[in-house]
């Protein structure tokens, strides 16, 4: 709430402050002493500002809030004038049968507010489980597929696991129980898992590069290879920018990972002229190289921009990755016209 003092030359409230208005946010007596404009003081009443605590809330359950399917837990929320809880309902208790999050907005009867923390409830479907493959049970060396147990309580594997989900890599049956009212052991998954053919893709060097450069890239041995170039040979040389992949037949063949080869273009600058490149003694042309992030004149020059007094062929560079040198441009400079006058008498 906002606290404001009648007008005056200065204030100085019981907390400190000398402004004439000051926020509280805190239970507690709060006046002010003001002097005006001859120096005459006052003091106001004090004003009480009560500030009520949002409620503690709190969801207690009048059982396990992990069950079988079937069953039910009460959840009760702590008193207070009203309620809203996450499902709608607006009673002080819910029945509840269903796995979720559950919580409770709280209402006082200074109505302030507090919201519970989240209770979580596991219904456990009753009888014998399940398991559910995320891919194909049959695959490559290298391959994998996730296994998952239907929802319960705790997990035993014939691997041992206890976790709801394994990552398999090897081939074999798997089952999974569980223990308990709604316990049981699931019906076996076959795995197989079929020896690896896929290749792999080495390089020779770097895989960015300046126009103009290469790089070898080599497939694993095999009895066959078809590149994405259509190349058939172990080994291509790239020079252009691309995603190469190779293939190799038989059981378990496959393409390969795919490499990425980034050729960078050179960059030639321009020169381009501000008038013509032909003038007389006295006279100037102003040179300017096409934008880059430096510059690097046949003159010795590092500005964009050159001014030319004098014959000659100039050129630009520029310097960093794949830079280069532009085109020459010839300025001619002209000598200057000496007339003479003769005179065919005296």
């Amino acid at each position: 709430v906002i606290l404001t003092a009648s007008a005056a030359s200065s204030y100085l409230w019981s907390n400190g402050a000398t402004t004439q208005s000051i926020t509280v946010s805190a239970s507690g007596s709060y006046s002010v002493i003001v002097t005006n404009a001859n120096g005459c003081t006052g003091a106001s009443a004090a004003v009480t500002i009560t500030v009520n605590p949002n409620p503690i809330v709190t969801i207690s359950a009048n059982g396990p809030t992990t069950f079988c399917q079937g069953g039910n837990v009460i959840l009760t929320a702590s008193a207070g004038s009203s309620y809203l809880w996450s499902t709608g309902a607006m009673t002080q208790s819910i029945t509840v049968s269903a796995s979720g999050t559950y919580s409770v907005v709280v209402t006082n009867a200074n109505g302030c507010t507090g919201a519970s923390a989240a209770t979580v409830v596991n219904v456990i479907p009753a009888g014998i489980p399940t398991i559910t493959a995320n891919g194909p049970t049959t695959f490559c060396q290298g391959g994998s597929v996730v296994l998952t147990a239907s929802l319960s309580a705790n997990y035993l594997w014939s691997t041992g696991e206890t976790t709801q989900s394994i990552t398999v890599t090897a081939s074999g049956t798997y089952t999974v129980s569980t223990t308990g009212t709604c316990g049981g052991t699931s019906a076996g998954i076959t795995i197989t898992v079929t020896p690896n053919g896929i290749p792999t893709i080495s390089v020779s060097g770097p895989t960015t590069f300046c126009q103009g450069g290469s790089v070898v890239l080599t497939a694993s041995a095999a009895t066959s290879y078809l590149w994405s170039t259509g190349a058939t040979t172990q080994s291509i040389t790239v020079t252009t920018s691309g995603s190469y992949t190779v293939s190799t037949t038989g059981l378990c063949a496959g393409a390969s990972a795919a490499v990425v080869v980034t050729v960078n273009p050179l960059v030639i600058p321009t020169i381009t002229a501000n008038g013509p490149l032909t003038f007389c003694i006295g006279g100037s042309v102003v040179l300017t190289a096409s934008p880059s992030s430096n510059y690097l004149w046949s003159t010795g020059a590092i500005t964009q921009s050159i001014t030319v007094t004098t014959s000659g062929t100039y050129t630009v560079s520029t310097t960093g990755l794949c830079g280069g040198t532009s085109a020459a441009v010839v300025v001619t400079v002209t000598p200057s016209v000496i007339l003479t006058i003769t005179a065919n008498g005296p």
